[in-house]
């Protein structure tokens, strides 16, 4: 008889919603909080988010801002605490 804990999704895996904010970059679909996170880093990576100079800094554009609380910039350690407070 398989484990019941088995089966159940980990913080990863559970399907989330995103807000409004946040679902104009990844999609209004409900996703996977690693499904978020691969999404974020396509955007990142297709509009030249990374600062140069420091790959870990995230420069936000218009549409990151809002999910960032208003900052311009962000540690890529740091995105992960932003997006939580996008995602129910």
């Amino acid at each position: 008889m398989p484990d019941a804990a088995a089966k159940k999704p980990n913080g990863l895996q559970k399907v989330l919603k995103p807000s409004p904010a946040l679902a104009g970059v990844v999609g209004s679909g409900e996703l996977s909080r690693g499904e978020v996170v691969s999404k974020m880093w396509a955007y990142i990576k297709k509009h030249n988010l990374q600062n140069p100079a420091n790959k870990r800094e995230i420069v936000a554009d218009d549409k990151l801002k809002p999910i960032f609380d208003g900052k311009d910039r962000v540690d890529m350690f740091e995105m992960n605490k932003h997006l939580a407070k996008h995602l129910k």
